[in-house]
C-alpha cells in the first residue's frame, strides 16, 4: 500500500510542491485524491531534499493544499500495449476515446523509452510507398528513417498527414504494416477530421490513434508523442510490424515543454524555450529507426509548423540537427491551388539513394530524380528571367524548360490529396515529362534507360 501525503504545500499552475515525502524518486507516477473521491495523476519533476516538485497531468483545479492527499505508485507513466491497440483512438494519456473497452494489456511498458543504442542500429536501406510522387520519387521516405514536414500555419499539412497515413505501405505484401498516429494541441475539428478520415478510408483498421486537444492540460501534450512511440516500439520489436509513425504539431509540443520550463522559473534559451529542447527532441526522434536482429521497423514523420514561415526558428532548426532530411511545405504554391504544395527543391531526404534502384524501386530511379532535380530547378530560372527580361529575352531551350517546370508543377507535384501512385505511376509519369526535352539535355541518365523509356521522339 502506497503512504498518503497530507502535506502540499503549494500549487502554481501544472506544478505541485510536496513537503516531508520519503524514498520518491525521480520521474515517478504518483496520484492525487481530491476531497469529493476524485482522482488526478501527476509525476515527479525534480527532488530537493524531502521534498517534490510534481508536475499535473490534469487540471489542478479543485486541489486543497488542506485537504488534498498524495501517493506516489513507485513506478513511471506506462501504457497498456497489446495488438488489440490496432484499430482503437485514445487521448494524450493512453485512455479510450473512441468508446470503446479498456486494453487488456500484453505488456505494461514505460513511456519514457530509450533512444536505440547507436551500435544495436541497423542501417536503414528498404522503401516506403507513400503514394505521394513528390515524396516517393525525389525526396524517398526509407524505413527506419526519421524524416520531418516543415509547413506554416494555414497550409495543408494535416491533409498531407491524412493521405501519407491512409496510402503508405510496404511494397512486399507479405510483411505487416501499421500507422501510429499522434496529433497534439489540435482543435476539436482537426481531430473529427482526422478521426473519420481513417475510418472512411478503412485506414484506421491498421492504426492506432492517439489525440490530445487543445483545451487538454498541456502536460499532457508532452507525453502523447511518447505514448504513441511505446505504442510503436511494441508493434515493431514484440509483434514484428514495420511502423509508420507520424505526429502532428512538434510545435505544440515544444511550446508545452516552454510552459512548464517557465513555471519551474528554468532560465529561458532562445526564444523562451528550455535549453535542453534539443535533447528533449533527440530523446522522442532517436526512438524511431531499425535493431539489428528485429524484423521490425519504425519509421518517424513529424509534421511541425515553423512559427513565422522561419526555418531558423529553433524548433525546425533543431529538428534538422536530429533528423535525416526535411519535407518543406511552399505557401506560394499552396495560393497557386497545387496540392500537396511540397517544395521539392529545397527539400532533402538524406537516406533516399539507400532506399531506391533495381530491386528497391525500379534501375532508372536515381537518374530520374536526379534529371528532374536539375531540369525543374533550371526551369525555375528561366521563369525567374522571363519576369525581368520577357519571355522573349528567353533562348528556345530555356522556354522549354520554363515549360518543363510548369508541367512538372502542375502534373507532378500537384496530384490531389485523394490520388494515390505506385512507385512505378510515379516514375514512368517522370519520364513522361523528361520527353519534353531533347534526349541530348538528360545529361543525368544513363544512355541505356534513355533508350528504355524515353517517350518523345
Amino acid at each position: 500500500m502506497a503512504k498518503e501525503y497530507r502535506t502540499i504545500e503549494d500549487v502554481a499552475g501544472p506544478l505541485m510542491l510536496v513537503r516531508d515525502v520519503e524514498n520518491v524518486k525521480f520521474d515517478e507516477l504518483g496520484e492525487i485524491e481530491l476531497p469529493n473521491g476524485e482522482i488526478r495523476y501527476c509525476k515527479v519533476l525534480e527532488i530537493d531534499g524531502n521534498d517534490a516538485l510534481v508536475q499535473l497531468f490534469e487540471s489542478s483545479i479543485g486541489i486543497s493544499v488542506n485537504t488534498g492527499k498524495v501517493r506516489f505508485l513507485g513506478r513511471s507513466l506506462e501504457l497498456a500495449v497489446s495488438g488489440d491497440m490496432l484499430g482503437r483512438v485514445f487521448s494524450g494519456m493512453g485512455r479510450p476515446k473512441d468508446g470503446g473497452p479498456e486494453i487488456i494489456p500484453d505488456k505494461m511498458r514505460d513511456v519514457n523509452g530509450t533512444p536505440i543504442n547507436p551500435a544495436a542500429r541497423d542501417y536503414p536501406n528498404e522503401f516506403i510507398e507513400t503514394g505521394v510522387s513528390a515524396i516517393d520519387g525525389l525526396n524517398t521516405l526509407v524505413r527506419g528513417q526519421k524524416l520531418p514536414i516543415f509547413s506554416a500555419s494555414g497550409l495543408p499539412h494535416a491533409q498531407l498527414a491524412a493521405q501519407i497515413a491512409r496510402q503508405a505501405r510496404v511494397l512486399d505484401d507479405s510483411e505487416k504494416f501499421a500507422v501510429v498516429f499522434a496529433a497534439m494541441g489540435i482543435t476539436f475539428e482537426e481531430s473529427d477530421f482526422f478521426i473519420r478520415d481513417f475510418r472512411r478510408t478503412g485506414a484506421l483498421d491498421r492504426a492506432v490513434m492517439f489525440i490530445n486537444l487543445a483545451d487538454d492540460p498541456a502536460i499532457e501534450r508532452i507525453s502523447t508523442p511518447r505514448m504513441a512511440l511505446t505504442a510503436a516500439e511494441y508493434l515493431a520489436f514484440d509483434q514484428d510490424m514495420h511502423v509508420l509513425v507520424l505526429m502532428t504539431d512538434i510545435t505544440y509540443y515544444a511550446e508545452a515543454l516552454r510552459e512548464v520550463s517557465a513555471a519551474r522559473k528554468e532560465v529561458p534559451g532562445r526564444r523562451g524555450y528550455p535549453g535542453y529542447l534539443y535533447t528533449d527532441l533527440a530523446s522522442l526522434y532517436e526512438r524511431a529507426g531499425r535493431i539489428k536482429g528485429k524484423k521490425g521497423s519504425i519509421t518517424f514523420v513529424p509534421i511541425l509548423t515553423m512559427p513565422d514561415d522561419d526555418k531558423t526558428h529553433p524548433i525546425p532548426d533543431l529538428t534538422g540537427y536530429i533528423t535525416e532530411g526535411q519535407v518543406i511545405l511552399s505557401r506560394d504554391l499552396h495560393r497557386s491551388g497545387f496540392s500537396p504544395p511540397i517544395d521539392v527543391l529545397p527539400s532533402l531526404s538524406r537516406l533516399k539513394d539507400k532506399g531506391i534502384g533495381e530491386g528497391k524501386t525500379r534501375e532508372d530511379h536515381a537518374n530520374t530524380m536526379n534529371q528532374l532535380f536539375a531540369a525543374y530547378s533550371r526551369g525555375k530560372d528561366a521563369k525567374e528571367l522571363s519576369v525581368i527580361l520577357g519571355e522573349e529575352a528567353l533562348s528556345e531551350i530555356d522556354r522549354l524548360y520554363a515549360r518543363f517546370s510548369d508541367a512538372f508543377e502542375h502534373d507532378y507535384i500537384s496530384q490531389g490529396f485523394e490520388t494515390s501512385r505506385t512507385i512505378e505511376e510515379t516514375l514512368d509519369l517522370g519520364w513522361d515529362l523528361l520527353s519534353m526535352l531533347p534526349k541530348n539535355e538528360l545529361k543525368r541518365v544513363r544512355e541505356n534507360l534513355i533508350e528504355k523509356y524515353y517517350r518523345g521522339d
